[in-house]
């Protein structure tokens, strides 16, 4: 009888659905704006998203930085255009759990990144009511990007939890 119950017990154990494991967020001590880093689980399904430049703020302008805007406006015209390819494949934001950020120095600025530019624009995307969350980041002064006129370039990553 004892057998049959462990059996029984086994098979039951064995048949219970296994839970998946979370994405975990390594939080750093207030106020910083990013993680100390992700963990994320074996099964869970990852995008990496190729960097990302902004778009002009009038498209029929693209011949100055003034036609793509300081770096905090550049900034969002990114995360807009990283939520939209996210979007097709059935991501959010909420799911970026790390992002690459490289910024070219401002000549406005004697040639420095305009750190705070770039963080203000960051804040209207992750540590938000619609999205709380925060994602572990690199963020670079490169001596120049892609075009001339581009002052920001993010790469991000996003995962989901395997389900």
């Amino acid at each position: 009888m004892k057998t049959l119950l462990s059996c029984a017990l086994l098979a039951a154990a064995l048949a219970a659905p296994v839970t998946a494991a979370e994405i975990t967020r390594v939080t750093n001590p207030p106020p910083a704006l990013i993680l100390g880093g992700v963990i994320i689980p074996p099964g869970a399904e990852t995008f990496l998203l190729s960097g990302q430049l902004a778009s002009p703020i009038d498209p029929a302008k693209t011949d100055s930085i003034e036609a793509y805007g300081d770096t905090k406006t550049q900034t969002i015209s990114t995360f807009k255009k990283i939520k939209a390819a996210l979007e097709k494949q059935g991501y959010t934001m909420k799911d970026v759990v790390k992002l690459t950020v490289f910024v070219a120095g401002d000549p406005k600025l004697g040639g420095k990144m305009d750190f705070a530019g770039f963080n203000a624009g960051y804040r209207e995307f992750f540590g938000t009511p619609e999205n709380p969350n925060l994602v572990a980041r690199s963020t670079v002064q490169v001596a120049a990007l892609a075009g001339p006129n581009f002052l920001i370039e993010i790469e991000a990553i996003a995962a989901k939890a395997p389900k």
